[in-house]
C-alpha cells in the first residue's frame, strides 16, 4: 500500500476559484494522491472579536480582526462542487476539514469519502460524534492533544459507527513552522503501536526531510501544506511549500518506497 501523500492547500487559495483550481493542478502535477482545502462558516467558527495567533500578526494585516480575514477565505457550496468536479477532472482526491456541523453535513452532501479532522477539534466531543456516524474514512490530526485525548477520540468515532481500520492517526505540532526540535518524530511511531491503528505525519516545518524521515518510519500518510508562491498575501503562505518543492518532496517519497521494499 503506498503512502496516501495530502498536499494541503488549505486557505492558501485566497478565496479565488481560479487561484484554487490552480493549486488543485499544481497538486496533480506533483503526483500527489489528494489535495486538501478547509471548509468553514466564520460565524459557527470564531467570535467578532478574537484575535489572530500570534504567527498571522507576523504576515497579514494587523488592522484587519480574524475574523474579517477568515471571512474571505469561506468557500461556499457551489465553488465546494465545481472544485471537487475540477479535481476529478485532474485525477486526483478533493479532500476538506469541516470546522463546524453545517460543514460536515456541507461536505456529506457532496458525498466526500475521507473527512479529515484538524487537530483543534480532537477534543470537540460532538462534532467528533456526528463525523462518527457517517462511517467515513477519517484522517485524524493529534495537534495540541496528548494520548488520553487521542483515545477518547477514537473511542467516540468507533462508538458512534466508523471501523478502525478506516481511521489514521496523524502526529502533528501545531507551531507554524515548526522548529525541528520539536517535531519528535518518534512520537508518530508511539502513536501507532500505543494505538494498534494505521499513523502517519501532518508536517509544518520548513523543508521536506521530515515528510521522508517519517515514510522511512513507518507512515502511511503524509500531510504537507502548499501555495502557489510563498510571498503571497495570507496566513499560512510562509509555511508552506512551493510547487516545485512538493515536486521533489512526492518524488523522493515514491523512491524512499522503492528503497524501502515489500
Amino acid at each position: 500500500m503506498s503512502v496516501f501523500i495530502i498536499a494541503e492547500a488549505g486557505v492558501n487559495h485566497n478565496g479565488s476559484i481560479r487561484l484554487a483550481k490552480k493549486l488543485i493542478k499544481a497538486a496533480s502535477i506533483a503526483g500527489a494522491d489528494a489535495v486538501k482545502f478547509q471548509t468553514f462558516k466564520t460565524e459557527n467558527l470564531i467570535t467578532k472579536n478574537a484575535k489572530k495567533a500570534t504567527y498571522q500578526k507576523e504576515i497579514t494585516n494587523t488592522k484587519e480582526t480574524q475574523f474579517n480575514m477568515l471571512k474571505k477565505l469561506e468557500l461556499n457550496f457551489e465553488m465546494h462542487k465545481k472544485l471537487i468536479e475540477y479535481s476529478a477532472s485532474k485525477n486526483i482526491i478533493f479532500l476538506s476539514s469541516p470546522f463546524d456541523h453545517e460543514s460536515i453535513e456541507l461536505l456529506n452532501n457532496l458525498n466526500l469519502e475521507i473527512y479529515k479532522i484538524p487537530s483543534g477539534e480532537i477534543t470537540n466531543l460532538p462534532y467528533l460524534r456526528h463525523i462518527g456516524k457517517l462511517n467515513k474514512k477519517i484522517i485524524l490530526s493529534t495537534g495540541m492533544s496528548n494520548m488520553n485525548e487521542v483515545k477518547d477520540a477514537l473511542r467516540i468515532l468507533i462508538n458512534s459507527g466508523t471501523k478502525k481500520k478506516n481511521i489514521t492517526v496523524l502526529h502533528a505540532n501545531t507551531e507554524y513552522p515548526t522548529p525541528m526540535e520539536d517535531v519528535n518524530l518518534r512520537a508518530m511511531v508511539t502513536l501507532g503501536k500505543e494505538l494498534d491503528i494505521k499513523f502517519g505525519y501532518s508536517d509544518h516545518t520548513l523543508g521536506i526531510e521530515v515528510d521522508i524521515a517519517a515514510v522511512a518510519m513507518g507512515a502511511s500518510c503524509i500531510e504537507k501544506h502548499f501555495t502557489l508562491n510563498c510571498n503571497m498575501q495570507g496566513p499560512d503562505h510562509k509555511a508552506s511549500l512551493e510547487p516545485d518543492k512538493l515536486n521533489e518532496m512526492v518524488k523522493a517519497i515514491r523512491n524512499v518506497e522503492l528503497a524501502l521494499g515489500n
